[in-house]
């Protein structure tokens, strides 16, 4: 267990994404402290460590915190009902007690009439019938049926008021019921509708959301863009709809969800529990399995996290595990009942699985951005390269561009910390001939480093140079001319078949050395692939937006394998370019045609800060 010292709130804050989550504050007894959610992690929990928060409460809740979990949702909305599913699970004593008594609004469609009911209900769950939810307030729910009356037009009113009218109402004249009450609607046809409300609500809207979307584009093509934009707003409250039953479900089921991501030596494991169908959170875990395959560590983990907790009777992965029979024995053994083990693939668990790998994703960038992360791979690298202290700060610089068309050089900083992302830059190359890497190098590397010279930046301790000798060769030469002579220079080169681990490293100062060929375990080379990756991809989204822009693109067409079809369906499934851009990766992996490795580069594209 850790000391309360050994919490560095700093760092910690600086590994969290600016996305909506919630967070959990531990004392030096493992004990929840104080649970909270947030629009953007990084903002909310930073907020608590900034020298101008004062208040006595946060004062005293910061002095006692000995470590802190977070758990990233794909919207607000999802981040309120998992903090209310955690405060009523933990009832942490920083949190307000009469938030364990708030109730959440359900969509309501009751089971005893032949022309069933669609409302708004509170209270216990006893009336026969359907609920869906929980909402995450009043206005959330509110808007849902307000879309659902407008598209479905199922009724609201009592059963005292349906049963004693003799002409339609109000809301038949507005068109948002059909007026069964009249007769103005046969029970087949209604119960038609009642059908597919219920598909929408379950989370089976792809029929429902391609007809909408349909209508969207004719009105479009007619002109009609006010019409269009209530569609479109329709398209993005179904999306929604959607995506608040995952952390609150009405399935009541018990079951751990289970992911892992990374590569032998640095996986990240995520554990999701969930019960009644609610998820309590997500936990994060670094098991140390250098040689074991993904799915053989993830077996090996399973085992042993279950052996001092009694597992569910449902336990999902991310993976198909070859060993699944005989982990699934010894479980059921280890219970005293069955235990079923299941490789989700549809529906809610689907989605369960989804969430809890982002998750692991998340928690695995995190680690790798902590300072005692980077204090061992800063080591590394200074015994690899024979220096006598580790360097305190480096900058790597790269350059993209499209047959020469938007040259973009990046750079990025990292610091004791890891990555400095307010101190990135980029430079729009200018007077160079199109497809001249080298000059967009020199270029950039002079601007950047006039500007050192002039004091408004500390120069780096290194600078890494994603080329062989002649790129570092003609980086000395620049930076000499500047007088930053003894600036170390060091050039990473890609192996014989191009493959991750088989880099080289060329140190520019002592050009009579061969090649450092560290080889893929090495700690060194994987700082050196994390900074040269990082100025890559920020070298890209640079260049995609300095493009769409010079061309009057949608920043959609920009990205790689994003082909005009891609992209209208795209549109179509998320009602316009503001629903891709709320979408989180779990959310871009489900639309039309786009699978998990095009889901990664859309988002980074369309979020090339986070």
């Amino acid at each position: 267990m850790k000391e309360r010292q050994s919490f560095d709130a700093r760092s910690f804050v600086a590994s969290l994404p600016r996305r909506p989550g919630v967070y959990r504050m531990f004392g030096v007894d493992g004990q929840i402290l104080y649970v909270g959610k947030a629009k953007s992690l990084r903002d909310r929990v930073g907020s608590y460590f900034t020298p101008g928060n004062l208040l006595p409460k946060v004062q005293a809740l910061v002095a006692q915190i000995a470590s802190m979990e977070v758990t990233v949702t794909r919207s607000e909305a999802e981040a309120l009902l998992l903090e209310h599913n955690l405060i009523k699970a933990h009832r942490p004593r920083f949190n307000v007690v009469m938030r364990d008594d708030k109730t959440f609004p359900y969509l309501w469609l009751s089971g005893d009439h032949p022309f069933p009911r669609l409302a708004v209900y509170r209270g216990p769950r006893k009336l026969p019938g359907r609920y869906f939810g929980p909402f995450p307030n009043a206005g959330a729910v509110n808007d849902t049926l307000h879309h659902l009356q407008k598209i479905f037009r199922l009724r609201s009113c009592r059963d005292t008021y349906f049963a004693n009218r003799s002409r339609a109402c109000l809301q038949h004249q507005i068109g948002r019921c059909t007026a069964p009450c009249v007769g103005l609607i046969s029970r087949e046809d209604y119960q038609g509708d009642v059908e597919a409300v219920t598909r929408v609500l379950e989370g089976r809207n792809d029929e429902v959301n391609a007809q909408l979307a349909t209508r969207m584009e004719a009105a479009a093509e007619r002109l009609d863009f006010e019409a269009a934009a209530v569609l479109r707003d329709q398209i993005v409250a179904l999306k929604e709809i959607q995506a608040t039953q995952i952390v609150s479900a009405e399935d009541e089921r018990d079951a751990d969800v289970f992911a892992i991501v990374g590569d032998p030596g640095s996986y990240a494991v995520s554990v999701m529990p969930v019960r009644g169908g609610r998820s309590l959170g997500t936990y994060g875990f670094f098991p140390r399995a250098a040689l074991a395959e993904p799915g053989e560590a993830l077996s090996s983990f399973i085992m042993q996290y279950y052996a001092e907790q009694e597992p569910p009777p449902h336990v999902y992965t991310s993976l198909v595990l070859e060993d699944a029979e005989a982990l699934t024995e010894a479980l059921s053994g280890r219970a005293g009942r069955v235990v079923r083990l299941h490789r989700a693939q549809r529906g809610l668990t689907a989605k369960w699985v989804d969430l809890v790998r982002e998750n692991a994703l998340q928690a695995l960038r995190m680690r790798i951005t902590r300072r005692e992360g980077y204090e061992e791979l800063y080591a590394a690298l200074a015994e690899t390269l024979q220096a006598a202290v580790p360097p305190a700060r480096m900058e790597c610089f790269d350059i993209s561009h499209t047959q020469g068309e938007g040259t973009v050089a990046s750079c990025v900083v990292f610091g004791p910390e890891g990555p400095l992302k307010k101190e990135y830059r980029r430079f729009n190359i200018t007077g160079v001939a199109p497809g001249d890497d080298y000059g967009a190098l020199r270029q950039a590397i002079e601007r950047r480093y006039q500007r050192i010279a002039a004091g408004e930046f500390p120069a780096p301790d290194l600078l890494v140079i994603d080329g062989g000798p002649a790129q570092v060769s003609g980086v000395i030469e620049t930076l000499d001319a500047l007088g930053f002579g003894a600036l170390p220079v060091l050039g990473v080169s890609k192996g014989p078949d191009r493959r991750p681990g088989q880099e080289r490293l060329h140190i520019g100062r002592e050009p009579a050395l061969p090649p450092l060929i560290p080889g893929p375990q090495s700690p060194a080379l994987n700082l050196i692939q994390r900074i040269r990756d990082e100025a890559h991809r920020f070298a890209i989204a640079g260049h995609r937006r300095r493009r769409a822009k010079r061309f009057n693109e949608s920043i959609l067409e920009t990205v790689p394998g994003l082909g005009p079809a891609k992209r209208r369906a795209l549109l179509r499934h998320f009602g316009g370019l503001q629903g891709i851009m709320k979408a989180g990766m779990a959310d871009l992996e489900q639309a039309p045609g786009i699978g998990p490795a095009l889901a990664r580069s859309l988002y980074d594209s369309l979020h090339p800060g986070e």
